[in-house]
């Protein structure tokens, strides 16, 4: 395991309910409380959820830099926590925010506009 399994203070109940992979992460979706918009992926560890909650400012683990990193705290893009939900399956969060400017490192609103859409290119059928 990696640096990422840490000791934490998350609740023993929500603690239980997680599922991690190897490193002791789950996945954590950002999304924006009110228009639903999905804005990123960040990886967190029991740690940074228990910051997360606590602090109301959206706390994920590094995978390349190994160490946790605050949403906004240098770029001043933050994301203020709405609510969190875990999934059916306990192995991703979903992570209701309201984003203060852009969410990818990019510059972009959403992580998910400079990859471009794959359905022309897998040729999914439209409707």
């Amino acid at each position: 395991m990696s640096d990422a399994v840490t000791s934490s203070a998350l609740d023993p109940a929500i603690a239980g309910r997680l599922k991690r992979d190897a490193n002791g992460l789950f996945a954590a979706i950002a999304q924006q409380w009110d228009t639903g918009e999905v804005l990123m992926l960040g990886w967190m560890n029991d740690e940074a959820l228990h910051r997360t909650l606590t602090t109301g400012r959206c706390t994920y683990w590094s995978r390349s830099r190994q160490e946790y990193w605050v949403k906004g705290e240098t770029s001043g893009h933050q994301q203020w926590v709405k609510s969190v939900s875990l999934d059916c399956d306990g192995d991703a969060l979903l992570v209701q925010v309201d984003q203060i400017g852009p969410a990818c490192h990019t510059g972009e609103r959403r992580c998910f506009d400079a990859g471009g859409e794959l359905e022309a290119v897998v040729g999914i059928p439209s409707r």
